[in-house]
């Protein structure tokens, strides 16, 4: 039996775009193996699926698309993000273009810068580029990942438009409540990448495991639910299809005061990935 997810709403012109408050990520699933790992998550109920150029696997997660539709799936129940990478900054139609014919659509759901590289200097460029392509009709709703208050600010001050959404590094040990005040102040809806931080740590966590056996779930299960609860957009990743179902298996319950106080004091700073601010032009090693 599939779950039904609640949606978010992003702005997105003159309207909104309803996006599934959990999804499933695909970073580091080789392009041979996110086919049946996307065909495990639809049949979970999961109808967000978050990939990019730089993962290599758009291909394989347009077969499970198509795979899915032939089956009675309309593509409009499937919510589809993908990114333009650092070094197509400057040649962002090429790169959708070529993303879109992997992923065998005609319109994307969500379109994000992946970093904002600012050492290239060239993700206002950017950022002008998305916004036409979801003038356009190509793209319904448009965003960015990794981006400091500064890079957001300078969108905001040199186009005169700020994301929907800005994909960040978001987990217990790494809250970044400055940047998630900034957004709720700005209507930018918060999506959290790598949210159970890479289970270094996090997962063994005395705390986390109280809350969670008060609730009668795993660890995972709480800190996906915590990211729900703070109001995020989340997406956690992995190939085993028990996990898979595990990890959208979170609506049956929800934090209380006392759970989030508890979580709110694990914020270590701790990154997982790199700081945006350092992070090169060309640099591939990290989603």
């Amino acid at each position: 039996m599939s779950t039904s997810v609640p949606t978010v709403s992003l702005r997105s012109s003159a309207t909104t775009v309803a996006i599934p408050a959990l999804g499933f990520g695909v970073w580091q699933v080789p392009d041979d193996a996110v086919e049946a790992a996307v065909i495990t998550a639809l049949e979970s109920g999961y109808r967000h699926i978050d990939t990019a150029r730089i993962y290599g696997n758009e291909s394989g997660v347009g077969r499970a698309l198509a795979t899915a539709r032939a089956a009675g799936m309309p593509s409009e129940d499937v919510f589809v993000t993908t990114k333009v990478w650092n070094d197509d900054h400057r040649e962002v139609r090429a790169a959708f273009d070529a993303s879109m014919a992997r992923l065998g659509l005609d319109t994307l759901d969500l379109y994000l810068i992946h970093w904002p590289a600012p050492a290239g200097d060239a993700y206002v460029d950017a950022w002008r580029e998305l916004v036409a392509l979801r003038d356009e009709g190509r793209v319904r709703a448009i965003g960015v990942c990794n981006f400091h208050i500064p890079h957001l600010q300078r969108l905001a001050d040199e186009v005169g438009e700020l994301p929907a959404i800005n994909q960040i590094e978001l987990h217990p040990y790494l809250q970044q409540a400055e940047l998630r005040a900034f957004h709720a102040e700005h209507g930018i809806v918060t999506e959290s990448w790598s949210p159970l931080a890479s289970g270094k740590q996090v997962l063994d966590d005395p705390v986390i495991a109280e809350v969670a056996a008060k609730h009668g779930v795993t660890p995972a299960q709480a800190i996906i639910r915590w990211h729900l609860d703070l109001g995020a957009v989340v997406i956690p990743k992995s190939v085993t299809p028990s996990r898979i179902r595990e990890n959208i298996d979170v609506f049956g319950f929800a934090l209380d005061a006392d759970d989030l106080a508890a979580f709110g004091v694990l914020d270590r700073g701790m990154r997982t990935g790199p700081n945006p601010d350092e992070f090169n032009l060309h640099a591939v090693n990290s989603r």
